[in-house]
């Protein structure tokens, strides 16, 4: 079969074709007597083996290793491809993301786009001072009328900031991020309620501090959702927010901190605000007398519910501390006696 009717059947054109002998990819088995190449049934399905490989992503000289070694194996063939198409689809991912960051800035020119790109770029440096610095850019842009601003920035979008948020390690960069999105907006509490439900513990426990500091119902609805979330650092870091801003919800989260020895004095801190009503005192003291007569309730643990006692208001709360005062744990009874006394006192 001559070179245009090999190039018609398999769709390879002769130019390629010869380009494949000069590679010595395939190997015209004869001439014709007017020197014409002349190819074989074999030559041709070496032609379609090519171009279903080169139809994988492999190269040419590939290709050839392929066909050509005998210790090639398919297996370390598909592994690899599969590596090289998942890095390639990566890849076009994070272009694809970043292009659409910068399309809902709505750039106005190539000078607002390039920037956008610039602090995207800062966003994810491996210098944590370069990341610092775009964040408190960004919150400049979001704020033209802040002294920090020129006024002729182009904002990036919300999403740029919460995946830096999410994924940040460094603590000072972690709150400089924070405050930029306590400013941000709408959109940023939904997306960072999507973090509270990361398989990642460190993304969870980010997605929740910076909510902790946003402002508003939607922040603070969130946060209050998050009360039932199975990871107790989660739990723990909602219950401070939203008890600072006097949501009672928040009770009984801030015990099991107490208990856990976690924050423990941010939440008996917190505690003694929410006692702000006889009610409420009376039901926060009772919640802390029940968490100290369980019997799987250990020795220091104990000891940080009975100081809480102190910062509780009422009768409830006194007639705890009496009771405590006679327990058989000599070092509770001591700190309730104690505490009893400054009641007294005052």
């Amino acid at each position: 079969m001559l070179i245009g009717e090999v190039a018609r059947r398999s769709g390879v054109s002769a130019r390629m074709l010869r380009h494949y002998e000069s590679l010595g990819l395939v190997h015209p088995s004869g001439r014709t007597g007017s020197g014409y190449r002349e190819y074989s049934e074999e030559d041709i399905r070496r032609i379609f083996h090519i171009e279903s490989l080169r139809a994988l992503g492999l190269s040419l000289r590939e290709v050839k290793r392929a066909l050509d070694d005998a210790d090639f194996t398919p297996a370390a063939l598909v592994d690899d491809l599969i590596r090289r198409t998942r890095e390639r689809i990566a890849a076009e991912t994070e272009l694809l993301t970043r292009l659409r960051r910068i399309h809902a800035a709505d750039p106005a020119g190539w000078e607002d786009a390039l920037q956008v790109v610039t602090l995207l770029q800062a966003l994810g440096s491996k210098s944590a001072d370069a990341r610092q610095r775009a964040a408190l850019a960004w919150a400049s842009s979001a704020f033209p009328g802040s002294s920090a601003s020129s006024g002729d920035e182009v904002p990036v979008p919300v999403e740029a900031l919460v995946e830096a948020a999410l994924g940040e390690s460094d603590p000072n960069v972690a709150g400089t991020l924070r405050w930029a999105l306590a400013r941000s907006g709408d959109g940023a509490p939904a997306l960072l309620a999507e973090g509270i439900g990361s398989p990642v513990a460190a993304v969870r426990e980010r997605a929740v501090r910076c909510l902790a500091v946003m402002p508003g119902g939607e922040a603070a609805g969130h946060l209050r959702d998050a009360l039932a979330h199975p990871d107790p650092v989660v739990r723990g870091h909602a219950a401070l927010a939203i008890g600072t801003r006097g949501d009672t919800d928040a009770v009984p989260a801030l015990v099991d901190l107490l208990e856990e020895g976690r924050n423990d004095t941010d939440a008996a801190d917190t505690l003694s605000v929410l006692a702000s009503d006889t009610a409420t005192a009376d039901r926060i003291a009772h919640r802390l007398v029940e968490r100290l007569a369980r019997s799987t309730t250990r020795a220091p643990a104990r000891g940080r519910l009975t100081q809480a006692l102190a910062g509780i208001p009422g009768t409830r709360a006194s007639q705890a501390l009496a009771e405590l005062s006679h327990d058989a744990d000599r070092a509770v009874a001591l700190t309730a006696t104690y505490l009893l006394h400054l009641r007294e006192a005052r």
